[in-house]
């Protein structure tokens, strides 16, 4: 009796033993198989926006059991190269972020980004929280293949008890920018003005904004379409001469600092007189006694554009039409470009966002909601020059606005190697 017994227990021992393995096996199984992964890059490894990007992932993981994030982040000159071999090859990341206008649409004709039009389509009360205008530099042949998230815009920004003290009122004309700046010369600032020319970029977004001033929309569309461009037009030579006057107002340190040292010296209230983004705006408040105001970028007298149009352009999410889990993408982006997170991007980053209502008095620097009405009223917009033509060409604009400032390049000798490469890009197709 007692062995039937050890015996009876003993098979069902195993049973249970062979039944919980079992279980724990389809548990490991089901968890295998309920994981999805997507992959997730951007450009803004800096705080604080490397602080918000990591609460997004953390907190969609948190809503999504199962789904995993991979998220990497460069900062801007290694995400343009990189994001390009990425898209080019079959390692395209499922979601990640882009500049607008000819950034995007030179990505979109990879073949490898999503036509995103079906989702503002589907969802007209998430589509109706985006700001409209913002929508459209992501719009190509009719299509979307971008959900906006930022929106930024141009400025000269300006220490108003400098300029009280000097009687300066805000410049609409060239002509009173310059007389500003030779006042506040006078007034003892060895550099009224103050960029940091290490930065390439910095200069394309003075040059963007002079072409668009002084440059016939026509002559603009011709030249910054590469199989038409030229940059014949006397216009570019003239833009670069005022460039040459502008750089002598920023003194020797310009050309050996780049744009956040610069920034810095006018925060410090060193320098009165600086370009800057609206997205800066957040960097401004670590001097609480700084009193600033800003302007747009003023008319030339022989200027042919739009004085009132603004330099900025928004930037966004584009998604891989070649990722497993499409639809998971898209949920991943309107959770970010949500009002809720839109506005927690207000508060942390104290950047703008494309979300309807997301910056307020209570989660802005100052400054902000003023600089929202600018871009919401202004009559053109104009993207940065490196985004409005092929980057060839903008680096030819770049790296000679660069020389001019240190005195080893004239006009002239810009356009020469603009012109030339224009024409290297033309025979190549």
């Amino acid at each position: 009796m007692k062995r039937k017994t050890t015996a009876i227990f003993a098979s069902v021992l195993i049973l249970l033993t062979a039944a919980c393995s079992s279980t724990n096996g389809d548990q490991a199984g089901s968890k295998d198989q309920q994981t999805v992964t997507l992959k997730f890059f951007h450009r803004w490894p800096s705080e604080p926006r490397n602080s918000y990007f990591n609460y997004i992932v953390k907190e969609f993981e948190k809503q999504n059991p199962g789904v995993k994030i991979e998220m990497e982040s460069v900062l801007n000159d290694s995400y343009k190269e990189k994001i390009k071999v990425l898209v080019s090859s079959n390692n395209i990341p499922d979601v990640f972020t882009s500049w607008s206008d000819s950034f995007a649409e030179n990505l979109v004709s990879s073949g490898k980004v999503k036509d995103v039009t079906s989702m503002f389509d589907s969802d007209a009360t998430w589509a109706n929280t985006i700001i409209k205008s913002q929508i459209k530099p992501f719009t190509f042949n009719g299509k979307i293949y971008g959900v906006p998230f930022t929106m930024d815009g141009k400025a000269f920004f300006y220490n108003k008890k400098a300029f009280e003290k000097a009687g300066i009122q805000k410049p609409k004309t060239w002509d009173e920018l310059i007389a500003a700046l030779d006042k506040l010369k006078g007034a003892g600032y060895d550099a009224p003005l103050m960029e940091g020319l290490q930065n390439t970029w910095a200069v394309s977004h003075y040059l963007g904004t002079m072409n668009q001033r002084m440059l016939s929309p026509e002559v603009i569309a011709k030249d910054y379409k590469t199989e038409t461009a030229q940059y014949s037009d006397p216009g570019y030579v003239k833009v670069l001469e005022y460039w040459d006057k502008l750089v002598s107002y920023m003194g020797p340190a310009a050309t050996s600092i780049d744009h956040e040292a610069a920034r810095n010296l006018f925060i410090a209230e060193k320098v009165p007189v600086m370009y800057l983004q609206f997205a800066e705006l957040g960097y401004l408040t670590k001097n609480p006694k700084l009193d600033f105001d800003f302007f747009n970028f003023p008319a030339f007298p022989e200027g042919k554009g739009n004085p009132g149009a603004l330099t900025g352009a928004p930037e966004g999410f584009m998604i891989s039409n070649t990722g497993k889990h499409q639809e998971l993408a898209e949920k991943f982006v309107k959770f970010i470009v949500s009002p809720e997170n839109a506005a927690k991007f207000q508060k942390d980053a104290g950047a703008m966002t494309a979300v309807k209502g997301s910056a307020t008095a209570e989660n802005s620097p100052k400054g902000t909601l003023e600089a929202v009405d600018v871009i919401m009223n202004a009559s053109e917009t104009t993207p940065w020059l490196d985004n409005a033509m092929n980057i060839a060409i903008a680096d030819a604009f770049m790296k000679g606005g660069q020389a001019m400032a240190s005195k080893s390049m004239t006009p002239q000798q810009v356009m020469e190697s603009v012109q030339k490469a224009a024409k290297l890009l033309q025979s190549a197709k």
